[in-house]
């Protein structure tokens, strides 16, 4: 009788599943497919000589996706319309198999720290673990699922809000470094070395901070920016809130020099016609940038991890990004950095893996942004990135 094997069945979401079917008649065709009632995705295989089929080693025929990938259902998902549900995956003509994948892994406790509008994320026991502060990006509030995520591998990790939640300023505009050295402070109370974690305006935020503090040990900035740029204002509309004038960052009450914002004849049509909008259109590049808005990311006492996306529609994250890799070449950086790009990939790497890539259109202030990037590359890019940070936290960090 056939019958679907998943390996874990519970397990925390940015883990890999082992998906089998076996007891197939040899040499036929058969079709895999997974839910989240408001997502679904499907793959058609067809056995091996032994009545097989092993989703870590076989390509599909067609369907969702189309290279070998243990976790391809579940990034090339797509909107159902429908409600969300459990997560099953099922075979035509053989049944289904329901699992639980974990936003909070087992053994992880969670703990709000209110003062600096933060929640924190550590292994259940006793011992001392190195921290990590998971910075987001625009779309403000706290990312919990990456602290808790990365709790399950040995940090206390702190999902820290800097705008756009109860506590802290509601837009990004002359957020204050000292609220990132505050819980900075907090954690080193708690923890092993601290280091930060940010993607996209978070991933531009910890180099800066990490600039600045002297205690931060290591720092992944993932489509982020060696570069300051300019605030995201109050209103509604997009070019409501990109006209404001003002810094995105402060320090000692003092604004910080940014890259000021273009807003080309390209990107106000696209808002006017109604068509999505890649937001790198706002950011020129061509008459260089001012130097007094690069990051001294020199002044960092740790390594750095840069990530970078090839198609970035958000922003030029790759370019941005190189201008902090010059600048700890030209500086001998004593400690270990690496700046990786992923040619293909979109905006959307950023934070854990095996979740949907296949959304390049995402709802903005009065407009649709444009994420760019090949679905299938983006979620390679997440997964790689994922793992690097992981890697690099645990080595500048100590676990």
């Amino acid at each position: 009788m056939a019958e679907i094997l998943v390996n874990p069945q519970c397990a925390p979401l940015d883990a890999t599943l082992d998906i089998l079917v076996v007891g197939l008649e040899p040499d036929t065709e058969t079709t895999v497919r997974a839910t989240t009632g408001d997502r679904s995705s499907h793959a058609v295989f067809r056995s091996d000589s032994r009545g097989v089929v092993d989703l870590t080693r076989h390509t599909p025929l067609s369907g969702s996706y189309g290279r070998v990938d243990p976790m391809g259902l579940f990034w090339s998902m797509t909107p159902t319309g429908e409600k969300p549900g459990p997560t099953v995956i099922a075979v035509d003509g053989v049944g289904q198999v329901a699992i639980e994948r974990l936003t909070t892994p087992e053994n992880v406790k969670r703990t709000e720290v209110p003062e600096l509008s933060a929640v924190l994320f550590e292994p259940a026991d006793d011992d001392t673990y190195p921290g990590a502060i998971v910075l987001g990006g625009s779309e403000g509030g706290r990312h919990e699922l990456d602290a808790a995520l990365l709790a399950g591998h040995g940090f206390s990790a702190l999902a820290l809000a800097y705008f756009g939640a109860e506590g802290v300023p509601e837009d990004l505009v002359d957020i204050p470094l000292e609220h990132v050295g505050k819980a900075v402070d907090f954690l080193k109370e708690r923890a092993g070395e601290v280091g930060l974690i940010g993607g996209s305006r978070g991933g531009e935020l910890a180099l800066l901070a990490a600039s600045t503090f002297p205690e931060v040990r290591a720092v992944v900035s993932v489509v982020g920016s060696g570069v300051v740029t300019q605030c995201i204002g109050p209103g509604a509309r997009l070019l409501e809130k990109l006209s404001h004038e003002a810094a995105s960052w402060t320090w000692q009450g003092r604004p910080i020099p940014y890259l000021p914002y273009d807003l080309p004849h390209e990107l106000r049509q696209k808002v006017v016609d109604g068509e999505p909008v890649p937001l790198r259109l706002a950011f020129d590049l061509s008459d260089g940038i001012p130097e007094d808005t690069e990051i001294p990311v020199e002044r960092i006492v740790g390594g750095v991890l840069l990530l970078s996306s090839g198609r970035d529609g958000g922003w030029p994250s790759a370019e941005l990004s190189g201008v902090a890799e010059r600048r700890l070449t030209e500086h001998n950086h004593p400690f270990r950095y690496e700046h990786v790009v992923y040619p293909e990939a979109g905006h959307l790497i950023a934070g854990p893996p095996h979740r949907p890539t296949t959304d390049l259109v995402v709802p903005g202030p009065g407009v649709r942004f444009f994420l760019d990037g090949s679905p299938e590359a983006t979620a390679a890019a997440r997964a790689d990135a994922w793992r690097r940070a992981i890697e690099f936290l645990s080595d500048q960090l100590g676990t």
